[in-house]
């Protein structure tokens, strides 16, 4: 049953595909559906590319939202193209081919898939099934015994914090204000996100603004307090609604060791007396039922079930990478979880079978053999026993109970934990390949948009801007990009950037004094230790300069710094940015004290540092070759102008385009001897360096020519040969040339030649507008040119305008400018100084069409001033 629909066409332009991307992404948030947006994301962006970049048509999607799921279809022009059948030895594609991959991710992502055709169209659909989710469920347990009891504070806190649909606090208790040291009025109005230390992961689990959307939710996260540190929660939120039918979430909120208070209690068996006893999964009974349905629930229900089971104090779960060399931490109970969460340790620690989490292992007392287990170091755990989780005999993970007391632990609980680690292994393994295709999904559709983003501009501080952008908080709690300009040059640190906009000053302060990381080429991320090692020192030497002070009133300066060392006291990494086998700079990422990056995570940065990496030297290139065709341009217009006495002249040029490209619109103004001035405008035809040399040659030879005593024809026709022997390299040119010669009566006497150019109009004082000069033939094209000279007398008053073809050729749709427009426009200018007059031409030539313009545009306007009165 279909219960929402929302649709959009899209034309055959590249920018449709990050366009339709957005549409599926809105539409699918909107509805609620989460869960599938990354996917939905995927496919589309693949189905909309197919149609509107290789099949070269129009696409219309469809969003059809049902109970259970949604349903996608794209659909485009192109209905001959022959659909490949799986079975018939036809090829779905190549997932290394730059087309053709749409339906094999249907096939591989999709809960159902298929294609359609009309005479017209040619549609391709998926759906897409909602995961089902588990409900919380009400239950009272027996009467325990008061040892048997949860352990709790004299106090037991619960923040109670209410927020409204849009995210935001509404509510703050006594209690909340007490745990995590915010007054109620600074927190009201305020997004819950900006304190919840909510894990970002693309694609793993749900996210802070999904779960404040659900009905109920339970599980652990942090706040973020206001003296910066992480506090570890357990949270249950319920989804409720007021008398007006206004939906807020109310959120209960204890510390992560106090979880008891509030946690919901597991569902006790139910036990059937009236009918033969059955036998009973191994699985449910060390976990319970029902088991949760995430891979970070499961994992955190072992350790606890665990430390349980054995009577510890505390316990761990650590997962094995990939190639079975590291373990990384993902749960613990009894241990500062905040620190150790992803921490890495070796599998092999050591020699013979205690040094290996291959093996079961018994630590009787962990003071006799210091660094025996380095996650428990300086956690007062002193018996340990750890046992390996293998799935087929490969390595998984391991799984280990510790106490404060000694000598707790013997073979039997080994045997005893190691049963249930078998019992759990396949369970944690499949779940952890389950987070892993999630990822691995979310990370496509990740840098699907950064791709996208990153190709979107050839600005080098928006592209870093980008790069920072992209990775707090998706990936990192703060980052830093250093850039190298050339190979003998030091890394410069370019941009800083943290998620909480306090921190970013105090960062990037302590990073400008410590030395860069070293740029090497290696990739991959490596550890780097300089930030939290410098940041340790200076809140140690702040902290003793205020003991020094005695009674002194705190001053500012030691919060920042601590709150800058908490900053940066996790773990950081660097990665390289390498683009065309040069290191150009470092990607550096950075946690909070005691966090760890996860491998997943990392491999998602350092892919995302190879995009960033050809994307920023995209840019370096882009803005070198700008700064060179700037300054190109500039060297082909006058340094400055003369005065002329006796004659207002004011030039505006205007050059069309990105600034990458020169312009072939010049102008000149220049002394030729006592009392004479040369002046010229012109275009050369095309751009870029060809009419670039061309421009020059015309400018310098105009100079030297008219210096060594040529009229202006003598002048233009020996340009004409000198272009003419450029060969294949030569441009036409439109050139207006004249000699200026003002005059004791207050008047000014012209000749000017004009080869093929825009006519010069003359302003009378009355208002009158006529042309200055005749067409006569333009410049490089013919050899024998027989030009001659106009004389053209200004009375005081008069104006002569001279512009470039950008101007009288401006356009709107049919609609052109043209030479009488621009005489409309001239005729307005009765009794305004050159400098008004040019300005008043050019406003007219940018309110004539909305776009911007597509050619240069030069404008010389030259006005012989009317005598004073005395």
């Amino acid at each position: 049953m279909i219960t929402a629909r929302a649709a959009a066409s899209f034309d055959p332009v590249g920018r449709s595909v990050a366009t339709a991307r957005a549409f599926v992404r809105d539409t699918l948030q909107g509805w609620g559906y989460s869960d599938v947006v990354d996917d939905a994301v995927v496919l589309t962006s693949e189905l909309v590319t197919n149609a509107v970049i290789h099949a070269g048509t129009s696409a219309d999607v469809l969003c059809l939202r049902t109970e259970d799921g949604v349903r996608v279809e794209v659909a485009d022009r192109y209905p001959e193209r022959e659909v490949p059948i799986q079975g018939t030895g036809q090829s779905f594609g190549s997932p290394d081919r730059e087309n053709g991959r749409g339906l094999l991710l249907c096939a591989a992502l999709a809960s159902r898939w298929g294609v359609e055709y009309s005479p017209t169209h040619k549609q391709v659909w998926f759906q897409l099934d909602l995961p089902q989710r588990q409900v919380g469920t009400r239950t009272a347990g027996p009467v325990l015994p008061t040892s048997l009891l949860p352990v709790a504070d004299e106090r037991v806190r619960v923040a109670v914090v209410q927020i409204d649909r849009g995210g935001t606090i509404v509510n703050w208790n006594e209690d909340a204000e007490h745990l995590f040291g915010y007054a109620a009025e600074q927190v009201t109005g305020k997004p819950l996100n900006d304190i919840a230390a909510w894990p970002h992961t693309p694609g793993i689990g749900t996210g802070i603004v999904e779960a404040l959307q659900l009905s109920r939710w339970e599980g652990s996260y942090g706040i973020r307090g206001a003296d910066g540190r992480v506090i570890p929660v357990y949270a249950s939120h319920l989804r409720v609604r007021d008398t007006r039918g206004e939906p807020s979430t109310v959120c209960l909120l204890v510390r992560d060791d106090e979880r008891a208070v509030i946690q919901t209690p597991l569902r006790a068996p139910v036990t059937d007396t009236g009918s033969e006893s059955r036998s009973t999964d191994p699985f449910e009974v060390f976990i319970g039922s029902p088991a949760p349905d995430d891979l970070d629930g499961l994992l955190q229900r072992t350790v606890e079930r665990a430390r349980d089971m054995l009577d510890g104090d505390s316990a761990f779960l650590l997962l094995a990478t990939d190639d079975e060399t590291e373990l990384e931490v993902r749960a613990s109970t009894g241990l500062p979880s905040a620190r150790q969460r992803f921490a890495r340790v070796p599998v092999e620690a050591g020699t013979g079978r205690y040094g290996s989490a291959r093996m079961p292992a018994v630590h009787d007392d962990l003071t006799a053999v210091p660094g025996a287990v380095p996650l428990l170091n300086d956690t007062g755990m002193r018996s340990v026993v750890t046992v390996p989780l293998k799935v087929e005999g490969r390595l998984t993970g391991s799984l280990g109970v510790a106490a404060e007391g000694a000598a707790r632990y013997s073979n039997e609980e080994a045997l005893r934990l190691q049963f249930a680690a078998d019992r759990i292994a396949l369970a944690v393994e499949s779940a952890r390949l389950g987070e892993l295709e999630r990822l691995r999904r979310g990370s496509l559709s990740f840098l699907v948009e950064a791709s996208d983003l990153l190709a979107g501009t050839l600005d080098r501080d928006q592209t870093l801007a980008l790069m920072a952008q992209m990775t707090v908080p998706t990936l990192a709690t703060w980052c830093a990009v250093y850039t190298i300009a050339d190979q003998s040059s030091d890394p410069y640190l370019s941009y800083v950037l943290h998620e909480d906009e306090d921190r970013i000053d105090g960062l990037k302060a302590l990073l400008s004094k410590i030395d860069p990381p070293d740029p090497v080429p290696a990739p991959g991320a490596r550890i780097w230790t300089a930030p939290a090692d410098a940041a340790h020192q200076a809140a140690l030497r702040t902290s003793m300069r205020q003991l020094g002070r005695g009674s002194s009133p705190v001053s500012s300066g030691i919060g920042t710094t601590l709150a800058t060392a908490a900053a940066v006291g996790g773990e950081t990494v660097v990665l390289p940015l390498v683009a065309r086998n040069r290191v150009i700079g470092m990607l550096t990422l950075g946690k909070p004290s005691d966090d760890h990056f996860r491998q997943e995570i990392l491999e998602l940065a350092e892919d995302l540092s190879r995009r960033a990496a050809l994307a920023l030297d995209n840019a370096r290139l882009y803005s070198e070759r700008t700064a060179i065709s700037q300054a190109l341009q500039r060297s082909l217009l006058p340094p400055g102008l003369p005065q002329v006495p006796g004659v207002e002249v004011e030039v505006i040029y205007r050059a069309a385009g990105e600034g990458n490209e020169v312009g072939g619109d010049f102008y000149d103004l220049f002394p030729i001897r006592d009392g004479a001035y040369g002046f010229a405008i012109g275009d050369v035809c095309g751009t870029g360096p060809e009419a670039a040399a061309v421009t020059g040659l015309a400018r310098h030879a105009l100079r030297l020519l008219a210096r060594e005593g040529f009229g202006g024809p003598a002048v233009l026709e020996r340009l004409n040969a000198a272009i003419l022997d450029e060969g294949a390299r030569s441009r036409f040119l439109t050139l207006l040339y004249g000699e200026l010669w003002p005059q004791e009566d207050g008047s000014a006497v012209l000749k000017v030649v004009c080869a093929g150019h825009p006519l010069p109009l003359r302003l009378r004082q009355d208002g009158t507008v006529e042309p200055a000069a005749e067409p006569q033939p333009l410049l490089g094209v013919m050899e024998d040119l027989e030009l001659y000279e106009q004389v053209v007398t200004l009375d005081p008053g008069d104006v002569l305008l001279c512009v470039t073809d950008g101007v009288t050729e401006r356009r709107e749709g049919t609609r052109m400018l043209g030479d009488d427009g621009l005489a409309d426009v001239l005729t307005t200018c009765t009794g305004l100084t050159a400098g008004a007059v040019a300005s008043r031409v050019l406003r007219a030539v940018e309110r004539f069409a909305a776009e911007p313009a597509s050619d240069d545009m030069a404008i010389l306007a030259m006005r012989v001033p009317e005598p004073h009165n005395p």
